[in-house]
């Protein structure tokens, strides 16, 4: 056909060269558990079917930059043997159309197109583990923030574009057969929240996603197709991409999420909103993204998505110890507490970085061979993010290897949880601490701190801080200190945040719900609670949030009365952030014996840019009643608005 001699000449150079040998695999992973230090539970009801997968895109991008990978005795070994060995049984490949620019630049990434995912397939193969392919169905990242169409197929009609991308999925799938490749599932688009391959209304996508399918039926008709969505903190919108899925009769097996805890919530959020989807619409579910970090340290002078002090959450520590038991735990809900979950793999466990003497020898390398997670080259396709940003792996420290190429002992993770590994309980880390203390109060520091033990449970020790300086705490106004202490050899931290008396009670929402608060609710947003989600909160981990799907229906007022408030000036704050607000009305106020007093208008633009309204002056006598709120209408910009309420301050006022 004439588009496959314009968008796929090198598809058609490999199906050429494919090669009839059978690649039946003769290797055959250990069943016996491996010797460890780790302490792992064993996961009941593991079976051998239940899918223990790895993404490792960039493999060859990191080898031809020069990395090494070896064995647990420090023997070179290709690595996906060391894999197999550990207990993985599929390796999971993304695809990229063309991730190179005109002079056939690499874009980075692993330069991750169509002769990598074969070779990665062959190597795999040769270690008996299935291959997930997945189809980015663009030329470099796609998630959520964005979802660009190969340059082939930019200018493309809907339908023009879903004949591409059948006969580049089929053309792509026959190119695996041929090489006798074992694909276990397909995934057909990447983190395809609301929007994919340059198209963003859902009649559109589900064309895409049915031609995707098509072809996988027909040329591998064994083969699983997945669909694959982020967030699944907000289960709302994963019910509405099922739906949408239902409603155009996707043919599809798997309904797969991304998991990363430092952003997407709790297990027990994730095995509820995976088995609603199973139950409801008869679908397999797995995690197809999940990882964590073992160490805060940087390695390629790049630094690193996640590292010490974020603003995110940190349920494990840092550790190796901490990153295995997150694994463990994530398969365990799969297994054990979610309907119809049939797999779970680890993100990119062998992405290490490259060179290990100076930023200028690892950048070489990164734009000569595509090992950092995106090249200066990229700027001709994505100029607005990897354009200004490219550079090194900066998840290296999730990796599942240290930067010498050796695996981790929480590698051996995927076998241990089949088996149970108890060895002697012993602290792994200390937890942090966290306290907030009035200007004019007393700051006690705690004498005992949580140690998280290595079965992933806390006991408390003894500790002691070194070099406090109170005065400089007392004297520095509003700010946050970090003190150091040690807790039997090892490091812990209190974070002390000085603050201002607050008369407000439950002013963060830290409680978990309503308590000293009412809502007086006149719309009827689809979502109104305390959610905990520390990303979206401006202090602690809860915050008061609001949603809904239809235009006009965000409208109430959140209040809380003071009891026993001296008389005095007070000034009195709120926060609030969010988005798609349309015509809004928001304002804080302040009500004196039930009638308002003080106002101050609000506004909401974007995710995480917090608006603060202050009110002064309140002149406030104790005979009287003194009530603080905030009222917010939204009509919606074309639906429902959106938003985040936190740290409601009420605080003394010098005359």
């Amino acid at each position: 056909m004439q588009i496959k001699k314009l968008l796929y000449p090198s598809l058609l150079a490999l199906l050429t060269l494919a090669g009839c040998k059978d690649n039946t695999p003769s290797y055959q992973r250990p069943s016996e558990k491996l010797d460890s230090t780790l302490h792992v539970k064993k996961v009941e009801n593991l079976t051998d079917d239940f899918i223990l997968g790895m993404d490792a895109s960039s493999v060859i991008s990191l080898e031809d930059s020069g990395v090494k990978y070896y064995d647990y005795d420090n023997q070179e070994q290709d690595v996906f043997e060391t894999l197999s060995y550990s207990g993985i049984n599929c390796i999971r490949v993304r695809i990229w159309n063309d991730p190179y620019d005109e002079n056939k630049n690499g874009y980075g990434g692993g330069n991750s197109d169509l002769a990598k995912a074969i070779e990665i397939g062959k190597r795999a193969s040769k270690y008996n583990m299935k291959l997930l392919v997945n189809f980015h169905y663009s030329d470099f990242w796609a998630d959520p923030s964005k979802q660009m169409a190969p340059k082939a197929w930019a200018n493309m009609d809907i339908e023009t574009k879903s004949n591409a991308l059948y006969e580049y999925t089929k053309t792509s799938l026959q190119a695996f057969k041929d090489n006798n490749i074992d694909v276990q599932m397909v995934q057909i688009g990447n983190e395809t929240n609301g929007s994919m391959c340059g198209e963003k209304i859902w009649f559109n996508i589900q064309s895409l996603m049915a031609s995707g399918a098509k072809a996988t039926r027909e040329v591998l008709p064994d083969a699983l197709v997945a669909v694959h969505f982020a967030n699944p903190e907000k289960a709302s919108n994963y019910e509405s991409y099922a739906s949408k899925l239902a409603y155009y009769n996707i043919d599809y097996d798997v309904f797969a999420s991304s998991y990363y805890p430092y952003w997407h919530g709790t297990l027990d959020n994730l095995s509820t909103v995976l088995s609603n989807i199973a139950t409801k619409y008869n679908k397999k579910v797995m995690v197809a993204e999940n990882s964590y970090a073992y160490t805060p340290n940087d390695f390629d002078f790049f630094g690193n998505t996640i590292s010490d002090g974020g603003t995110y959450e940190k349920p494990y520590p840092y550790t190796i110890q901490g990153q295995a038991n997150q694994i463990r735990n994530v398969v365990d809900t799969l297994v054990n507490h979610t309907t119809n979950a049939i797999g779970y793999f680890y993100w990119e466990g062998t992405w290490i970085g490259v060179g290990k003497s100076t930023w200028e020898e690892n950048s070489a390398l990164w734009e000569t061979y595509g090992s950092g997670w995106a090249s200066s080259y990229a700027a001709s396709y994505d100029p607005n993010d990897a354009g200004k940003y490219y550079g090194g792996c900066a998840v290296e420290n999730q990796a599942l290897f240290d930067n010498g190429g050796k695996p981790l002992e929480s590698l051996k993770v995927f076998n241990l949880m089949k088996h149970g590994n108890e060895v002697a309980l012993k602290p792994d880390a200390i937890e942090d601490t966290t306290i907030i203390c009035d200007l004019n109060g007393t700051i006690i520091l705690p004498n005992k701190v949580n140690a998280i033990m290595n079965d992933d449970s806390k006991m408390q020790i003894d500790v002691t801080w070194k070099n406090v300086d109170y005065d400089k705490m007392y004297s520095g106004g509003v700010n946050k200190y970090d003190i150091v202490g040690d807790a039997n050899g090892m490091e812990a931290h209190c974070y002390v945040s000085m603050v201002e008396f607050n008369f407000a009670e439950n002013y963060s929402f830290e409680t978990g719900d309503l308590s000293y608060w009412t809502i007086n609710e006149i719309g009827k947003a689809d979502e109104l609670f305390v959610e905990k989600k520390s990303t979206d909160s401006l202090t602690g981990e809860y915050h008061m949030h609001f949603w809904s799907s239809t235009a006009n229906s965000v409208e109430f007022y959140l209040e809380q009365e003071i009891n026993n408030l001296p008389s005095g000036t007070y000034k009195y704050s709120i926060s609030i952030m969010g988005g798609d607000a349309g015509d809004s009305d928001i304002y804080a106020y302040v009500k004196i014996d039930d009638e308002i007093v003080k106002t101050a208008p609000l506004t909401i633009t974007s995710y995480g840019n917090w608006d603060s309204a202050w009110i002064n002056d309140i002149i406030y006598d104790s005979t009287q009643s003194i009530t603080i709120g905030i009222y917010v209408k939204c009509a919606g910009s074309g639906n429902g608005a959106w938003g985040k309420i936190d740290d409601a301050l009420l605080n003394s006022q010098a005359n």
